[in-house]
């Protein structure tokens, strides 16, 4: 991997000093106590303000995290397969412990541009739920599902919001999932969804779109799921066509 220099060999103080830090990172390890900016700012003779520019990229980055005592070194990111198996069973995979907060659960008439993703009619009516995705009880996400109340009329009375949509539907239900289809795209939370996952506006966010079928290939769920930027990386497996 190339260093991140350029070819003409200046480079911009704060990525000097970002280096640096990442040095300091690799040596205090997961949950180390970053010094202050201004111990910082000192130890590499800088001014706070380039400091600052360097610790902002490294927590956008996932590198550090904010805690009540300052800034601490974070763990590394989950890793999410981009697949049909649930949130759930992708964190636990990695020794995480999932878990959800729900938001809502509404019933509303289907409108024209949803009804098809779902095999809906217009007016139709349809659940939307709306959950804060959690990872050992840090807030990492929030997902919004929506699926014909025909598919799954006693939702409100059977389903457990902070369990697996996917293990109710199967185990309870008997659907099963065949395919679906996912655009996978960079966005910026809007005011609302960020005080609910808990970060500033300004962090980066991973948004998958989802559009699934049933294992008789018929619409059954749109699902949109936003995911922490610093927190989340996705995997695939490609094969040749």
């Amino acid at each position: 991997m190339r260093s991140g220099i350029p070819e003409h060999g200046r480079i911009p103080k704060y990525y000097a000093v970002k280096a640096r830090i990442a040095d300091l990172i690799e040596e205090l390890g997961e949950g180390g106590l970053l010094p202050t900016e201004r111990d910082l700012a000192e130890r590499y003779e800088v001014a706070r303000e380039t400091v600052r520019q360097a610790l902002r990229e490294l927590l956008l980055e996932g590198r550090l995290r904010r805690s009540g005592r300052g800034t601490v070194v974070a763990g590394p990111k989950l890793e999410q397969p981009l697949s049909l198996a649930s949130y759930t069973e992708g964190v636990r995979r990695q020794g995480r412990r999932p878990g959800r907060n729900l938001i809502g659960l509404e019933q509303f008439p289907c409108p024209p541009d949803l009804a098809p993703g779902i095999g809906a009619e217009p007016g139709e009516p349809v659940w939307h739920l709306e959950r804060v995705l959690l990872a050992d009880d840090e807030r990492v996400g929030l997902e919004s599902t929506y699926i014909r109340v025909a598919r799954v009329p006693r939702l409100d009375s059977e389903f457990q919001p902070d369990s697996s949509f996917y293990g109710y539907l199967r185990d309870r239900l008997g659907i099963v999932f065949g395919d679906a289809d996912e655009k996978l795209e960079t966005v910026l939370a809007t005011p609302r969804e960020a005080l609910l996952i808990g970060t500033p506006p300004a962090l980066p966010m991973l948004l998958i779109h989802r559009f699934s079928r049933d294992q008789d290939g018929l619409p059954l769920e749109r699902v949109r799921s936003l995911y922490r930027g610093d927190r989340f990386s996705f995997t695939t497996h490609l094969k040749p066509e």
